[in-house]
């Protein structure tokens, strides 16, 4: 009784671990996202207002570097989004010639996950595999070749290649530094360095 007891009692507990840790994680993702919106919606109101807290002397000099850390965001979230879509068209026409249900639908998941370079192909790819499986372990194995080329495609082509364009900064530093945020600030840290790197390059 005292080993069930216990037993129960982990489970329990390792439970409301993953329960809560989900729930922070999407209540970080909506934080992010409105914060994103209001940004966008109105950047004219924190561009303004950013400027007026910088001593008069430096406000010519702080509206430059402000205006160009704007185009140099601009041009990164356009890569991401050329990324995000190649990433959908890929798996969505791989998953209708395998055959497997629901390939609109999952391509968009991998196409919104390939938002978080490197980390997001590879859950995307999780999530795909899985679903394929209901179909067969043939379905299944095909699933999981084509994530690798999906995979190979945004990890080691697109994202460094595309982003290089839009933000000059060569592949090699970029992926040291999605490393060096994903280890001390998580998926958060990977999903936002390259815009990071940008700000801090500009």
């Amino acid at each position: 009784a005292g080993t069930i007891a216990s037993s129960g009692g982990a489970i329990f507990s390792q439970s409301l671990k993953l329960i809560l840790g989900t729930a922070s994680a999407v209540g970080n993702f909506f934080i992010v996202l409105f914060l994103g919106i209001a940004f966008a919606t109105q950047p004219a109101v924190y561009r303004n207002g950013l400027l007026f807290m910088t001593p008069a002397r430096h406000r010519q000099r702080a509206t430059v570097i402000v205006d160009r850390i704007s185009e140099t965001l601009e041009r990164w979230l356009i890569a991401q989004i050329i990324t995000m879509a190649a990433v959908f068209f890929v798996t969505w026409v791989g998953l209708e010639i395998i055959g497997i249900q629901s390939a609109f639908i999952l391509g968009i998941q991998a196409g919104l996950l390939a938002f978080i370079p490197t980390v997001g192909a590879i859950l995307g790819g999780l999530i795909v595999v899985l679903a394929s499986l209901a179909s067969g372990w043939v379905a299944g194995l095909s699933a999981f070749i084509l994530f690798l080329g999906v995979h190979a495609l945004e990890s080691y082509v697109l994202t460094p290649l595309i982003q290089r364009q839009a933000l000059d900064i060569p592949p090699a530093t970029l992926f040291a530094f999605q490393i060096l945020l994903g280890v001390v600030f998580g998926v958060w840290g990977l999903a936002l360095a390259l815009p990071l790197m940008a700000i801090a390059k500009v």
